[in-house]
C-alpha cells in the first residue's frame, strides 16, 4: 500500500541542510539521510508507514513530496503519519524573526546567508529525545548512538522493504518492562539503565505525556522532566530543543557550548563556564537554540564537515 503527498513548509527550508545531523554522528538507524531526501519508518498505534521525503522545491519555495509504504494493516490516511513529518523536519517553524535578529548579531550575521533554510529537527516523542539524551550523558556521540541503534533493534518495531530491515523506535512499555540488570547488557551503567526504565514507567503509566509536555512553557518542561531521577537540566534542556524543537531551548552545560562554541567561535583561549555562556546567549533570546544551532552548523563547516 502506498499513499503520496506534499508538505510546504514555511520558507526559507532547506531538507538537506536540515536533515544532515542525522547523518553526523551515524545516529540513521530510525532517521535516515539521502543526497535529496529523509526516511523513516513511522509508528502510530502500532500502525507502521515507511515515509520517504524528497525535496522537489528550493530553499525559497521548499516543497517536500512524501511517499507512505505501509502494511496491510495500516491506515495510511491517518493525519498522524504527515503531523510526525512536520514535527521531525520542522517544516512550520517560521525562520524570519529568527533571521532578522540575526542580521544585528555580529556572530550570526554571517550565518544566515550561509546555512539558509536550516532549521531543527526533532524526534517524534518526547520520550524518544529523552531517551537519546539519557545516553549522550557523559560520552561522545558515536558511542552513545551505537547503543541507540542495539537498543532499537532489540526493543523496537521492525519492518522489511524490499529485503531491507528499518526499524521505529521502541514504545515506552518496553523499556518499563525492563529491570536494570538486563539493561546492563547494552553497556548501559547502572544510573544510565535506571534511568530508562524509570523513563519508561513514567510514559507507560501516563505520569508523563507528550501532550502534557508540549503544553507547558519552556522552563516547566524542564523543572518536570527533572523531576525524574537520572534527568538533569542538561538533559531535560536537550530534550527541550530536540523532542519539542522549542527554538529558545539552549543546553547551556554542554560541551559543544562551553568549549568548542567558546573555543571555536568566541575566541577564547579556554573552556567557558555554563554561566558565562548563558549570560551570552542572553542577546539571543528568544531564539537561542536556533542560535546555537546556526553555531555548531558553523563550526562543522570550519572542521570541513559541511
Amino acid at each position: 500500500m502506498i499513499h503520496r503527498f506534499t508538505l510546504a513548509p514555511i520558507p526559507p527550508y532547506s531538507l538537506f541542510l536540515t536533515a544532515t545531523r542525522f547523518a553526523r554522528f551515524k545516529d540513521e538507524i530510525v532517521d535516515r539521510v539521502q543526497p535529496k531526501g529523509y526516511q523513516r519508518l513511522l509508528a502510530v498505534d502500532g500502525q507502521l508507514a515507511l515515509a520517504t521525503v524528497t525535496d522537489e522545491g528550493t530553499t525559497a519555495k521548499p516543497l517536500l513530496q512524501v511517499e507512505l509504504q505501509g502494511t496491510r494493516k495500516t491506515d495510511l490516511d491517518r493525519p498522524e503519519f504527515a503531523a510526525q513529518l512536520r514535527h521531525i523536519l520542522c517544516t512550520d517553524l517560521d525562520l524570519k524573526p529568527f533571521y532578522r535578529l540575526a542580521r544585528k548579531d555580529a556572530l550570526l550575521a554571517p550565518l544566515v546567508p550561509r546555512f539558509r533554510g536550516l532549521k531543527l529537527t526533532a524526534s517524534p516523542t518526547v520520550f524518544e529525545a529523552l531517551v537519546t539524551a539519557v545516553l549522550s550523558q557523559q560520552v561522545n556521540l558515536t558511542f552513545a548512538f551505537s547503543i541507540k541503534k542495539e537498543l532499537v533493534e532489540t526493543f523496537g518495531y521492525t519492518w522489511s522493504v524490499n529485503g531491507e530491515p528499518y526499524y521505529a523506535f521502541p514504545e515506552p512499555e518496553r523499556f518499563a518492562g525492563e529491570t536494570e540488570e538486563r539493561l546492563r547488557r547494552f553497556r548501559l551503567s547502572a544510573a544510565k539503565a535506571g534511568t530508562l526504565v524509570r523513563l519508561g514507567q513514567a510514559f507507560a503509566s501516563g505520569a508523563l505525556t507528550q501532550e502534557g509536555l508540549a503544553s507547558l512553557p519552556d522552563e516547566g518542561v524542564v523543572q518536570c522532566l527533572m523531576q525524574i531521577k537520572g534527568v538533569g537540566r542538561w538533559t531535560a534542556e536537550t530534550c527541550l530543543m530536540r523532542g519539542l524543537a522549542r527554538a529558545d531551548a539552549f543546553p547551556g552545560g554542554d560541551l559543544g557550548v562551553i568549549k568548542y562554541l567558546a573555543q571555536g567561535l568566541l575566541g577564547k583561549t579556554e573552556q567557558s563556564t555554563e554561566g558565562e555562556m548563558r549570560t551570552f546567549a542572553e542577546r539571543w533570546r528568544p531564539y537561542r537554540g536556533l542560535a546555537l544551532l546556526y553555531c555548531y552548523a558553523e563550526l562543522m563547516r570550519r572542521r570541513g564537515g559541511s
